[in-house]
Parts: structure tokens; sequence; C-alpha cells
């Protein structure tokens, strides 16, 4: 929220040892405000082709409010398992990879503050399914992936970037979805 500073709300996280992260609920917010930014670009992939199916903008919605200073609570969880519900109601391909957006958006919020490379997926999982989704609709044509991953990496505040910067590098594996996760990692990491 504005006005508060680097730790202020901080959500027991402060004391990190060698094992774990300082995260303020600031920084949460933060994240979650990019997650469902990335997200929000390819719901209407989903929507196109579900309709009737209002799932994964309740996950960014709600993953929306918690961003603007909302409740970190049972919405966005409800919402987050909703959108992965409505992926695996969708077909594969690209309204799957957005609800999985939406999903990975909700879930921002729940950032662990453990100094696992796992946890990059938390806050760069939902560019890169957004990533996907565009390439999938587009054909499958990665160089569509690659300028989605450009326009994330330009939409992440430093306060994004900072916050990526205190975990190790997104790790191995994951796919497509995880090559880009890697290829955004490397674009926002310093140095």
């Amino acid at each position: 929220m504005a006005g508060e500073s680097g730790k202020s709300g901080t959500a027991a996280w402060n004391g990190a040892s060698a094992t774990e992260v300082a995260l303020s609920t600031q920084d949460l917010r933060e994240v979650t405000a990019f997650a469902a930014a990335c997200a929000a670009e390819v719901l209407a992939v989903f929507e196109a082709d579900r309709p009737d199916d209002a799932r994964p903008r309740h996950a960014i919605d709600a993953a929306r409010e918690f961003a603007g200073g909302g409740e970190r609570g049972k919405r966005l969880r409800d919402t987050a398992w909703a959108a992965l519900k409505a992926a695996k109601d969708a077909e594969a391909g690209p309204a799957q990879e957005a609800a999985r957006a939406a999903m990975a958006a909700a879930g921002a919020a729940y950032l662990h503050p453990l100094a696992k490379a796992t946890q990059v997926k938390h806050i760069l999982g939902a560019a890169a399914h957004a990533a996907r989704a565009a390439e999938f609709a587009a054909g499958d044509d990665r160089t569509v992936g690659a300028e989605r991953v450009e326009r994330a990496a330009r939409r992440a505040t430093p306060a994004v970037v900072d916050v990526l910067a205190r975990y190790p590098a997104a790790p191995a594996g994951g796919g497509r979805v995880g090559e880009l996760i890697r290829e955004l990692d490397a674009h926002l990491r310093p140095g």
C-alpha cells in the first residue's frame, strides 16, 4: 500500500535466517499486483474458449483486491483453487494456460519466506503461464512467448525485482513454462 515503508506490515518474517527470506505484507502486495497484471493480459483467451466460466476472472480480482490492501485469506485461496479447476476443465492449450496464470496470480500472495528456488514460481509463475497461453494462441510460436517475457520484465517494478533478488535463481524443470520462468528470472536479476 502506498505510504508503507519497506518492512512495515511484516508478517512475522523479519528476523530471516539463512534459510528464510525477509518479506513484508507490502512485498507480497507488490508481487501479487505484478502477477495479477500479467494474468489479466490473457484472461480474454480463457473467456473466448469458456465464456460462462468466471473462475479465472474471480482469481485475478481477488489478487488485485489483496494487492490493493485487501485481506490475505480464504477468498484468495478459494479463487486460486477454482481457477486451477477451471484450467483442468479447459481444453489443453491457451485457455488452460490462461486459467493457470489466473491461479498463479491469486497464489502469488502466498509466496513463502523460504530461501528456495521453487518460491520463484510464486513470483513469476503468472507471467510465465500468460506467456505460454499467448504462445499457444499464436500456434505455439515461441517468439510470442519471448515477447511476453520481455513485456513482463518491463512491467516488473523495482519492488518486485528486489523481492526476486532475495531468492535463489529459478529452478530447472517445469517444461516450457519452467523455461519461461527462467528466461524472465534472468531478465530481472541484477548483475
